[in-house]
């Protein structure tokens, strides 16, 4: 492999746009409408959201200090928006704040909270994806001297306070636990590319309190939440979300297009709620706008949260019909025969000429002759911003440093074990926990070491 080193030195293959699938939640970052997801942002990827509702309800009820309804009164609904940012990192972390109200001391205050994601286990590279995280969501003031409670609607409201009676409504901050899959659509000739993503978790908080207000909700789950989603490849950098959810409380609809990073959304809250009594007990269409981010540009969106390797078929050479009265074989080129490991996982044979070209595929096509319109397969880490400026990797519970020289390998040696920032990782030797070495594919047959960082 050493003498394969100068030419493998001059291929290089760029790194795909980043690409994302995951819908943008209504304030809280990525997921569905109101609940989370197993996943998280990519590094450094960074979504900006603008979402409401219309309520329509034209009355809603009075509560004494027991939180039991006393009458009845005109509601005042309208428009009820909210604004979020939310940012990955390492493909690992996702946090973000929102505001979800804006007003005067008369009105609650302004409302405004953050959120938080940890992600164990990626649906994407996992058979099951796991994630925690929580949510803090800030407590009316009305300046009354009475402690008030947010609720989940992100909607300052007189009625919920922080104690009814015995009970508690401890909602500031909600934390959650969720798990997720994500399974291959079936073949049709009459769908686009398409799969499903499938969500459930149990939180505290606002997925939990105030059950048992009839006025709140009509009924609730304890905690557990649940969602699915239909994602459709409709075109390049186009996709469509269909989805459903169950908050713990409300049966939530809707649909997201994305195009090129720019989302727009169309959502129904609380189909479930057939008869309108409340505002929490009651349908209410809303929209929402939403941009991502990727780097210094905007985010693809794909199915896949990072690019697959293009795995290139070299073309044969177009056949002849000759009639000739002796057959004279063409010459064989010389040169050094060898065998290069590809970022697939797979390995591919040229033939090193003495007049320094290089031949691949059956017919000895030279190399040169296919750029740029044919390069080899696979995504490699030349001339991305985390490779070039030497950043750690994050695998498994350790840290990984680059080290100084690379190095060439055989595919037959090592194995995938993830990936960062949508280009492959890979080990060798038998599997362990925690290997003291991981190898990243700079170049088709080059390899650079990185090594764990000692505790």
């Amino acid at each position: 492999m050493g003498s394969v080193l100068p030419f493998v030195l001059a291929l290089t293959s760029g790194l795909a746009a980043q690409t994302t699938k995951v819908p943008s939640t209504l304030r809280h970052g990525s997921g569905l409408m109101d609940i989370p997801v197993a996943g998280v942002l990519a590094h450094r990827a960074l979504t900006v959201t603008y979402s409401g509702f219309w309520a329509r309800n034209e009355t809603d009820v009075t509560t004494d200090l027991m939180g039991d309804i006393t009458g009845t009164e005109p509601f005042a609904g309208g428009w009820n928006g909210d604004f979020a940012v939310a940012h990955g990192f390492f493909d690992l972390f996702e946090f973000g704040a929102n505001i979800q109200s804006l007003g005067d001391a008369g009105d609650g205050g302004t409302l405004w909270g953050a959120f938080g994601r940890l992600s164990i286990l990626s649906p994407q590279t996992q058979p099951i994806g796991l994630a925690v995280g929580g949510r803090y969501a800030r407590s009316p003031d009305f300046g009354d001297g009475i402690e008030y409670a947010p609720n989940r609607l992100g909607r300052p409201d007189r009625r919920f306070r922080g104690q009814l009676g015995s009970r508690s409504m401890n909602t500031g901050f909600s934390l959650y636990a969720v798990a997720g899959w994500d399974l291959p659509g079936f073949s049709s000739a009459f769908l686009p590319e398409h799969d499903f993503s499938f969500t459930a978790g149990w939180g505290g908080g606002l997925f939990k309190e105030g059950g048992g207000l009839d006025w709140y909700t009509s009924g609730d789950s304890g905690g557990w939440f649940a969602g699915v989603a239909w994602n459709l490849d409709v075109a390049e950098s186009r996709m469509v979300t269909f989805m459903t959810e169950y908050n713990g409380f409300d049966w939530n609809v809707g649909t997201q297009v994305d195009v090129s990073g720019v989302r727009l959304g169309a959502h129904v809250l609380g189909v479930n709620h057939s008869s309108p009594t409340t505002v929490y007990r009651s349908g209410k269409f809303g929209v929402s706008a939403s941009v991502a981010l990727c780097g210094s540009g905007l985010c693809k969106a794909s199915l896949r949260d990072r690019p697959d390797p293009r795995v290139v078929v070299l073309p044969a050479a177009p056949p002849d019909t000759v009639v000739v009265t002796r057959v004279q074989a063409p010459p064989q080129p010389t040169g050094l025969a060898a065998t290069i490991c590809l970022s697939t996982g797979n390995s591919i044979d040229v033939l090193l000429t003495t007049a320094g070209d290089t031949l691949v595929g059956p017919s000895r096509t030279p190399l040169s002759e296919l750029r740029p319109a044919v390069v080899l397969a696979g995504v490699y880490a030349t001339n991305t911003e985390w490779f070039e400026s030497g950043e750690p990797i994050a695998y498994g519970s350790g840290s990984y440093d680059r080290g100084d020289d690379e190095v060439g390998l055989d595919c037959e040696d090592i194995r995938r074990v993830g990936e960062h920032l949508g280009v492959p990782v890979f080990v060798g030797g038998a599997a362990v926990v925690r290997p003291e070495e991981i190898y990243v594919p700079v170049r088709p047959g080059v390899w650079q070491p990185y090594s764990l960082r000692p505790r």
